[in-house]
């Protein structure tokens, strides 16, 4: 068989530049309006049995370069079991090399999060007896911005997913915290259920998921620097969901993303905000404690550079929805490539590891949701 490349699906990115026997040549496409690419998601068809080299030739100029160093690759044949393929950067080329079992695999820069399975979850969870489900509004390709409302605790949760579509392991850790959620028999869920009301947006960018994006939505711009003066026009995704935030109120958010080049899982809090409080940064530091006891996967070495008093960034979710709504609010940040405390040579950071670390931060949660609640009285 001829060998072929394509990436006309849903979440796919790539371009064709040559193929040369056993050698292909790509490149990535940068999102539409924006010069942000890393993101990408392809099919080879008709390499059974045959060993090939793919070399992804633009990666020096992608969005976060140093991301590629120690990267390895997600090949699947199925699209359900995602591994670690032969991989290595010099140069500015990504070099992927892997014998594929069938004629038909699939290479990714992390497991994919299409929005047919997003459909799917939505589909699952909003048939729930216990679950309110609406949408919030329209994105600007069209599509809805899904919401779920579950439990009836004074305290109120924002857990919200993939403000950056690229990454995948956000929605996959979205499935974890819904499945522990709505078990009837887990305990920590009940309790948490009586104590708060968890709002839920698991995908925050629909459109750029389907656009195979990196960073942006439909229009190019990065949500996660809207939170300031969200606009129609520009960032109509933000603009639904802090709207809805102004109804409920905001006691507790985790914004779930995931980082290109640390190598590791790791919060960033709201550290700078003009009216920080020791209060607030309290809970904050307890849950991430409680985190790390919980979690081998967590860690709190490694992560961002903590911003100077006053200096935060309110256009960003967490430092704004701390200052606007005295939240105790958070980014958690989940690698591309593993954990290096624990790695997992076959898979790296997985869709189950991602869901798995979900369930333990719902724990954390828990562990603090009392001193929440004495900071909300």
């Amino acid at each position: 068989m001829t060998l072929s490349v394509t990436s006309a699906f849903d979440g796919g990115n790539i371009r064709v530049v040559a193929i040369e026997g056993d050698r292909i040549d790509l490149e990535i496409a940068k999102d539409h309006q924006s010069d942000f690419y890393q993101w990408f998601y392809f099919r080879l068809t008709g390499a059974a049995g045959q060993a090939v080299e793919i070399r992804i030739l633009n990666c020096g100029g992608s969005a976060y370069p140093h991301g590629w160093d120690g990267y390895r690759a997600c090949v699947s044949a199925d699209r359900e079991e995602w591994e670690r393929a032969d991989t290595d950067y010099a140069g500015g080329i990504l070099t992927v090399r892997a014998t594929p079992a069938t004629n038909s695999t699939w290479f990714a820069y992390f497991a994919p999060y299409t929005m047919e399975r997003h459909h799917d979850l939505v589909a699952e969870v909003a048939g729930h007896p216990d679950v309110e489900y609406r949408s919030l509004g329209r994105t600007l390709d069209g599509q809805e911005v899904d919401y779920f409302r579950i439990g009836g605790g004074p305290l109120s949760v924002w857990l919200y997913a993939r403000q950056h579509p690229g990454e995948t392991m956000a929605e996959w850790w979205m499935e974890g915290a819904l499945e522990k959620l709505l078990d009837d028999s887990d305990p920590v869920s009940r309790r948490l259920l009586e104590k708060a009301t968890f709002h839920i947006v698991p995908n925050m960018n629909p459109d750029g998921s389907r656009r195979g994006h990196l960073r942006t939505n439909a229009a190019g711009v990065n949500l996660n620097r809207e939170w300031h003066s969200p606009s129609a026009e520009r960032s109509p995704e933000v603009l639904h969901v802090l709207g809805e935030m102004e109804r409920t109120g905001v006691d507790f958010a985790m914004d779930v993303h995931g980082d290109e080049a640390i190598s590791a899982n790791f919060l960033a809090g709201f550290e700078g905000i003009p009216s920080w409080k020791k209060e607030q940064q309290d809970v904050f530091d307890a849950f991430s404690k409680a985190l790390v006891r919980i979690s081998p996967d967590f860690q709190t070495e490694k992560g961002y550079e903590i911003p100077r008093p006053g200096h935060a960034n309110l256009s960003m979710s967490t430092a704004q929805l701390a200052e606007r709504f005295g939240a105790v609010s958070m980014t958690l940040e989940m690698p591309f490539k593993d954990n290096d405390d624990l790695p997992d040579p076959v898979a790296g950071w997985s869709p189950q590891r991602s869901r798995l670390l979900a369930r333990s931060c719902l724990d954390a949660l828990h562990a603090i949701a009392d001193g929440l609640a004495e900071r909300r009285r």
